[in-house]
Protein backbone atom coordinates (compact mmCIF):
# COMPACT_ATOMS: atom_id res chain seq x y z
CA UNK A 1 0.00 0.00 0.00
CA UNK A 2 1.58 3.40 -0.74
CA UNK A 3 1.43 6.69 1.32
CA UNK A 4 -1.32 7.66 -0.73
CA UNK A 5 -3.28 5.19 -0.29
CA UNK A 6 -2.50 5.04 3.47
CA UNK A 7 -3.73 8.50 3.47
CA UNK A 8 -7.20 7.80 2.18
CA UNK A 9 -7.76 5.48 5.09
CA UNK A 10 -7.22 7.99 7.80
CA UNK A 11 -8.88 11.12 8.93
CA UNK A 12 -6.47 13.53 9.51
CA UNK A 13 -6.58 15.41 13.38
CA UNK A 14 -4.34 17.89 13.32
CA UNK A 15 -5.14 21.35 13.24
CA UNK A 16 -8.94 22.92 14.04
CA UNK A 17 -11.38 21.08 12.16
CA UNK A 18 -11.35 21.44 8.57
CA UNK A 19 -8.66 23.64 8.15
CA UNK A 20 -7.41 24.12 4.64
CA UNK A 21 -3.61 23.05 4.28
CA UNK A 22 -2.77 26.30 1.68
CA UNK A 23 -2.20 29.12 3.16
CA UNK A 24 -2.57 31.59 0.11
CA UNK A 25 -6.39 30.23 -0.58
CA UNK A 26 -7.20 31.09 3.02
CA UNK A 27 -9.11 34.07 4.15
CA UNK A 28 -8.32 33.42 7.78
CA UNK A 29 -5.70 32.50 10.00
CA UNK A 30 -5.99 30.68 13.01
CA UNK A 31 -2.95 31.53 15.95
CA UNK A 32 -2.51 29.25 19.05
CA UNK A 33 -0.45 31.40 21.39
CA UNK A 34 0.07 29.72 24.07
CA UNK A 35 1.08 31.80 27.06
CA UNK A 36 -0.44 31.91 31.02
CA UNK A 37 2.77 33.78 32.65
CA UNK A 38 0.97 36.29 34.51
CA UNK A 39 -2.14 34.26 35.84
CA UNK A 40 -3.45 35.33 39.40
CA UNK A 41 -5.10 32.29 40.76
CA UNK A 42 -4.54 28.77 38.61
CA UNK A 43 -2.33 28.40 35.35
CA UNK A 44 -2.28 26.03 32.58
CA UNK A 45 -4.00 28.01 30.10
CA UNK A 46 -1.06 27.39 27.85
CA UNK A 47 -2.38 24.20 26.61
CA UNK A 48 -5.52 25.70 25.99
CA UNK A 49 -5.27 26.11 22.34
CA UNK A 50 -3.93 22.63 21.31
CA UNK A 51 -6.97 21.15 23.49
CA UNK A 52 -9.50 23.00 21.85
CA UNK A 53 -7.88 21.76 18.22
CA UNK A 54 -7.80 18.17 19.61
CA UNK A 55 -11.59 18.41 20.82
CA UNK A 56 -12.76 20.07 17.94
CA UNK A 57 -12.97 17.03 15.91
CA UNK A 58 -16.07 16.28 17.90
CA UNK A 59 -17.81 19.05 16.83
CA UNK A 60 -19.33 18.87 13.84
CA UNK A 61 -18.47 21.16 10.45
CA UNK A 62 -22.04 22.04 9.84
CA UNK A 63 -23.34 24.63 12.11
CA UNK A 64 -27.50 23.91 12.47
CA UNK A 65 -28.11 27.51 13.44
CA UNK A 66 -26.73 29.37 10.96
CA UNK A 67 -27.20 26.80 7.83
CA UNK A 68 -23.39 27.12 6.90
CA UNK A 69 -20.36 24.57 7.11
CA UNK A 70 -16.89 25.25 7.54
CA UNK A 71 -16.32 23.45 4.40
CA UNK A 72 -17.52 26.59 2.68
CA UNK A 73 -14.90 28.49 4.12
CA UNK A 74 -11.08 28.57 4.05
CA UNK A 75 -9.01 29.28 6.99
CA UNK A 76 -5.39 28.16 7.81
CA UNK A 77 -4.27 26.70 11.19
CA UNK A 78 -0.83 28.24 11.80
CA UNK A 79 -0.54 26.29 14.68
CA UNK A 80 0.88 27.87 17.92
CA UNK A 81 3.17 30.37 18.13
CA UNK A 82 6.42 29.51 20.16
CA UNK A 83 6.73 31.49 22.47
CA UNK A 84 10.05 31.86 25.58
CA UNK A 85 8.62 31.05 28.55
CA UNK A 86 8.49 33.78 31.22
CA UNK A 87 9.38 36.39 28.99
CA UNK A 88 6.16 38.82 29.09
CA UNK A 89 7.74 41.20 26.90
CA UNK A 90 9.23 39.02 23.91
CA UNK A 91 6.24 36.72 23.97
CA UNK A 92 4.15 40.36 23.47
CA UNK A 93 6.09 41.34 20.46
CA UNK A 94 6.49 37.64 18.65
CA UNK A 95 2.55 37.71 18.91
CA UNK A 96 2.17 41.41 17.91
CA UNK A 97 4.59 40.26 14.63
CA UNK A 98 2.68 37.53 14.00
CA UNK A 99 -0.16 39.20 13.93
CA UNK A 100 0.57 42.12 11.87
CA UNK A 101 2.08 39.25 9.62
CA UNK A 102 -1.60 37.79 8.92
CA UNK A 103 -2.67 40.97 8.36
CA UNK A 104 -0.20 41.72 5.79
CA UNK A 105 -1.03 38.90 4.09
CA UNK A 106 -4.58 39.91 3.90
CA UNK A 107 -6.27 37.93 6.01
CA UNK A 108 -8.13 37.66 8.97
CA UNK A 109 -7.09 36.42 12.34
CA UNK A 110 -8.51 34.10 14.93
CA UNK A 111 -6.26 33.86 18.03
CA UNK A 112 -6.67 30.84 20.69
CA UNK A 113 -5.30 31.41 24.17
CA UNK A 114 -3.72 31.11 26.46
CA UNK A 115 -4.74 33.83 29.14
CA UNK A 116 -6.45 36.85 28.19
CA UNK A 117 -3.02 39.60 28.48
CA UNK A 118 -2.63 37.68 25.04
CA UNK A 119 -5.29 40.10 23.10
CA UNK A 120 -2.83 42.99 24.15
CA UNK A 121 -0.46 42.57 21.46
CA UNK A 122 -3.13 41.69 19.10
CA UNK A 123 -5.36 44.14 19.30
CA UNK A 124 -2.18 46.60 19.10
CA UNK A 125 -1.73 45.00 15.44
CA UNK A 126 -5.24 45.45 14.79
CA UNK A 127 -5.33 49.22 15.62
CA UNK A 128 -2.71 49.93 13.70
CA UNK A 129 -4.69 48.84 10.24
CA UNK A 130 -8.07 49.40 11.46
CA UNK A 131 -7.52 53.01 13.19
CA UNK A 132 -11.22 53.59 13.95
CA UNK A 133 -11.62 50.12 15.83
CA UNK A 134 -14.02 48.99 18.59
CA UNK A 135 -13.39 46.24 20.93
CA UNK A 136 -16.38 44.11 22.30
CA UNK A 137 -15.43 41.89 25.18
CA UNK A 138 -17.02 39.55 26.69
CA UNK A 139 -15.70 38.85 30.12
CA UNK A 140 -16.82 37.74 33.80
CA UNK A 141 -13.95 40.55 35.02
CA UNK A 142 -13.45 44.22 34.28
CA UNK A 143 -9.42 43.40 33.63
CA UNK A 144 -9.61 47.45 33.75
CA UNK A 145 -6.73 47.61 36.64
CA UNK A 146 -3.95 50.51 36.13
CA UNK A 147 -1.78 47.95 37.63
CA UNK A 148 -1.49 44.27 38.81
CA UNK A 149 0.87 43.95 41.90
CA UNK A 150 2.80 46.37 40.63
CA UNK A 151 3.01 44.95 36.77
CA UNK A 152 1.12 47.46 33.74
CA UNK A 153 1.06 44.15 31.56
CA UNK A 154 -1.14 41.15 33.37
CA UNK A 155 -4.16 39.07 32.31
CA UNK A 156 -6.04 41.91 34.84
CA UNK A 157 -4.90 45.06 33.25
CA UNK A 158 -5.27 43.96 29.88
CA UNK A 159 -8.43 46.26 28.73
CA UNK A 160 -6.96 48.92 30.62
CA UNK A 161 -4.20 48.74 28.02
CA UNK A 162 -6.79 48.48 25.54
CA UNK A 163 -8.80 51.49 26.38
CA UNK A 164 -5.73 53.54 26.66
CA UNK A 165 -4.95 52.82 22.94
CA UNK A 166 -8.17 52.80 21.03
CA UNK A 167 -9.99 55.62 23.84
CA UNK A 168 -11.87 54.00 26.61
CA UNK A 169 -15.55 54.97 24.38
CA UNK A 170 -14.56 52.54 21.85
CA UNK A 171 -14.72 49.61 24.63
CA UNK A 172 -17.51 47.41 25.13
CA UNK A 173 -17.61 45.38 27.73
CA UNK A 174 -20.31 42.49 28.04
CA UNK A 175 -20.65 39.86 30.96
CA UNK A 176 -18.35 41.63 33.61
CA UNK A 177 -19.11 40.34 37.17
CA UNK A 178 -15.91 40.81 38.92
CA UNK A 179 -13.15 43.57 39.52
CA UNK A 180 -12.20 46.15 42.06
CA UNK A 181 -14.32 49.49 42.83
CA UNK A 182 -11.79 51.43 41.34
CA UNK A 183 -11.97 49.31 37.90
CA UNK A 184 -16.43 49.75 38.59
CA UNK A 185 -15.62 53.71 38.51
CA UNK A 186 -13.55 53.66 35.80
CA UNK A 187 -15.79 51.53 33.69
CA UNK A 188 -19.12 53.96 34.87
CA UNK A 189 -16.89 57.12 33.89
CA UNK A 190 -15.17 56.02 30.96
CA UNK A 191 -16.26 52.25 28.97
CA UNK A 192 -19.24 51.23 27.79
CA UNK A 193 -19.69 48.67 30.34
CA UNK A 194 -22.78 46.51 30.85
CA UNK A 195 -22.45 45.05 34.41
CA UNK A 196 -23.48 41.26 34.16
CA UNK A 197 -25.37 41.75 30.77
CA UNK A 198 -25.26 40.04 27.75
CA UNK A 199 -28.37 40.40 26.18
CA UNK A 200 -30.05 42.54 25.80
CA UNK A 201 -27.31 44.93 25.88
CA UNK A 202 -25.46 43.78 22.87
CA UNK A 203 -28.30 44.38 20.09
CA UNK A 204 -28.52 48.07 21.98
CA UNK A 205 -24.96 48.69 21.48
CA UNK A 206 -25.47 47.39 18.03
CA UNK A 207 -26.01 50.07 15.84
CA UNK A 208 -22.71 52.12 16.80
CA UNK A 209 -20.68 48.74 16.27
CA UNK A 210 -22.22 48.06 12.62
CA UNK A 211 -20.99 51.48 11.47
CA UNK A 212 -16.89 50.54 12.73
CA UNK A 213 -14.39 47.85 11.76
CA UNK A 214 -14.63 45.56 15.27
CA UNK A 215 -12.60 43.42 16.89
CA UNK A 216 -13.86 40.69 19.64
CA UNK A 217 -12.07 39.27 22.52
CA UNK A 218 -13.75 36.55 24.22
CA UNK A 219 -12.85 35.12 27.87
CA UNK A 220 -14.59 31.63 27.98
CA UNK A 221 -14.92 32.78 31.99
CA UNK A 222 -17.80 35.06 30.74
CA UNK A 223 -20.10 31.59 30.89
CA UNK A 224 -21.28 30.78 34.19
CA UNK A 225 -18.84 28.00 35.73
CA UNK A 226 -21.62 25.60 35.41
CA UNK A 227 -21.21 25.56 31.61
CA UNK A 228 -17.25 26.39 31.75
CA UNK A 229 -15.15 24.87 34.53
CA UNK A 230 -12.13 24.39 33.29
CA UNK A 231 -10.99 28.22 33.42
CA UNK A 232 -7.88 29.91 35.72
CA UNK A 233 -10.62 32.15 37.39
CA UNK A 234 -14.20 30.82 37.79
CA UNK A 235 -16.79 33.29 38.23
CA UNK A 236 -20.48 32.17 39.15
CA UNK A 237 -23.36 33.91 38.43
CA UNK A 238 -22.61 34.29 34.47
CA UNK A 239 -24.15 33.74 31.01
CA UNK A 240 -25.28 30.36 29.70
CA UNK A 241 -23.22 28.79 26.71
CA UNK A 242 -26.80 29.67 24.44
CA UNK A 243 -25.85 33.04 25.46
CA UNK A 244 -22.52 33.57 24.10
CA UNK A 245 -23.30 31.47 20.99
CA UNK A 246 -26.21 34.18 20.44
CA UNK A 247 -23.98 36.94 21.05
CA UNK A 248 -21.68 35.71 18.18
CA UNK A 249 -24.31 35.40 16.17
CA UNK A 250 -25.61 38.82 16.43
CA UNK A 251 -22.22 40.07 16.09
CA UNK A 252 -22.25 38.02 12.48
CA UNK A 253 -24.35 41.79 11.76
CA UNK A 254 -21.17 43.92 12.17
CA UNK A 255 -17.82 44.06 10.39
CA UNK A 256 -15.70 41.66 12.59
CA UNK A 257 -12.12 41.72 11.73
CA UNK A 258 -9.92 39.75 14.33
CA UNK A 259 -11.62 37.39 17.26
CA UNK A 260 -9.55 35.85 19.69
CA UNK A 261 -11.20 33.22 22.44
CA UNK A 262 -8.97 32.74 25.84
CA UNK A 263 -8.87 31.10 29.24
CA UNK A 264 -9.24 27.39 28.74
CA UNK A 265 -7.48 25.98 31.23
CA UNK A 266 -6.94 22.02 30.25
CA UNK A 267 -6.03 20.38 33.59
CA UNK A 268 -9.13 22.02 35.36
CA UNK A 269 -11.25 20.44 32.64
CA UNK A 270 -11.47 17.06 33.39
CA UNK A 271 -14.45 16.25 31.38
CA UNK A 272 -13.44 18.78 28.53
CA UNK A 273 -17.02 20.18 28.50
CA UNK A 274 -15.49 23.61 28.94
CA UNK A 275 -12.52 23.19 25.80
CA UNK A 276 -15.33 21.54 23.65
CA UNK A 277 -17.69 24.63 24.10
CA UNK A 278 -14.75 26.51 23.22
CA UNK A 279 -14.60 24.92 19.95
CA UNK A 280 -17.93 24.96 19.26
CA UNK A 281 -18.15 28.68 19.60
CA UNK A 282 -15.15 28.95 17.24
CA UNK A 283 -17.00 27.47 15.11
CA UNK A 284 -19.26 29.81 14.94
CA UNK A 285 -17.15 32.58 14.68
CA UNK A 286 -15.78 31.51 11.93
CA UNK A 287 -18.51 30.87 10.06
CA UNK A 288 -20.47 34.62 11.75
CA UNK A 289 -17.29 36.48 10.73
CA UNK A 290 -15.06 35.05 7.88
CA UNK A 291 -15.68 36.07 4.84
CA UNK A 292 -16.80 33.31 2.34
Amino acid sequence: MSLTELEKLIEPNTGFLANTKDFDAARAVILGVPMDFTVSFRPGSRLGPERVREVSYGVEEYSFYLDRSLFDRSYYDAGDLALPIGNVPASLEIVRDAVRAVLAAGKMPFALGGEHLVSWPIIQAMAEKYPNLAVVHFDAHADLRADYLGEPYSHATVMRRVAELIGPRNLYQFGIRSGSREERKFAEAHTNMFFNQIHPALSQALPELRRRPVYVSLDIDVVDPAFAPGTGTPEPGGCTSWDIIQAIHILGQCRVVGFDLVEVSPALDLVQITAILAAKIMREALLSFMPE
